[in-house]
């Protein structure tokens, strides 16, 4: 008879919430969600993509560099201070200034010492209505491996890293116990209904699959609320629905679409073993025969 593996158990929380106004409004509700994340025993903490402002990727200006900051820098100060004082684990995603005119969409890790542990430099980046990514983020170079802490081995993946099934596999053969997405997603308010219901679910599905492909569980933070374009066109709505999953998809818990949440569940990181077991997807892969991956088109 097969033992179920001991289970080992890590609560997790996920804050999601709007933009506040300022770099400095937006660290400070940060540091009241995570106190009160603290509050309720979560261990570890995940925050939306670029947490410290609008989401200005709505159009193209020079000028919107003037938000990126060093890594280590300011916010990295600020976020090392909350996860020591709380003895938690953050991860936070910022808009990273490597050199002049070399700039990344970048996640990084805070040890419940404080301690800068990692980083994580978003490798897909979109170019799309509302989403001119490509303008501000260069593509990033440190691959696809999880960081170490002390709460598991975290695959720290962003937002547009979520549609791609190779990223989230990377992270699961290098060991990652949990897949983390920080986001910032939501609707163009002029499309229809059904174009946002199509859309919302297609992008809940991509995180489904990816914790079943790899028997991992799955976190994902987005933001909430509408921000204008400067473009004076409609805008984006961002559709929250802050979520984690377990091994097989399934949901262990899921935030609103409209309003600010500390979302704070529980995680079995050793279930993991267990379903791998029983669905050996990692064993049955045919890695001989994968080598067109490599490859853009078949032609």
């Amino acid at each position: 008879m097969t033992k179920t593996p001991t289970p080992r158990t890590l609560r997790v929380a996920l804050i999601q919430d709007a933009d506040q106004g300022s770099v400095d409004a937006n660290l400070a509700r940060i540091e009241q969600r995570v106190g009160d994340a603290a509050a309720q025993g979560a261990q570890l903490v995940l925050l939306q993509e670029l947490h410290n402002g609008a989401y200005f990727c709505q159009h193209e200006s020079v000028d919107e560099f003037d938000r990126a900051e060093p890594i280590p820098g300011p916010s990295t100060e600020r976020l090392g201070a909350l996860a020591k004082k709380h003895g938690i684990v953050i991860v936070g995603s910022l808009f990273e200034r490597r050199a002049a005119g070399l700039y990344h969409n970048t996640a990084v890790v805070l040890e419940r010492d404080g301690r800068l542990v990692g980083k994580y430099r978003k490798m897909h980046i979109p170019d799309d209505p509302g989403f001119y990514e490509k303008f501000y983020f260069t593509p990033g170079d440190l691959g696809f491996e999880p960081i170490d802490t002390s709460v598991g081995r975290l695959g720290v993946l962003v937002c547009w890293d979520q549609w791609y099934p190779e990223a989230a596999r990377l992270m699961a053969l290098a060991g990652a116990e949990l897949l983390l997405y920080p986001t910032a997603i939501g609707w163009d308010i002029d499309d229809s209904e059904d174009e946002r219901s199509r859309q919302r679910q297609a992008w809940i599905l991509s995180h489904r699959g990816h914790a079943v492909a790899n028997g991992v569980p799955v976190l994902s933070c987005n933001r909430i609320g509408h921000e204008d374009s400067p473009l004076g066109t409609s805008g984006i709505r961002f559709w929250g629905s802050s979520h984690v999953l377990g091994p097989q998809g399934e949901y262990l818990c899921e935030a609103n679409t409209e309003n600010a949440e500390v979302l704070v569940c529980d995680v079995d990181l050793q279930r993991s073993e267990h379903v791998r077991r029983i669905w050996p997807f990692l064993r049955d892969r045919r890695i001989d025969a994968y080598g067109d991956l490599l490859r853009r088109y078949r032609d």
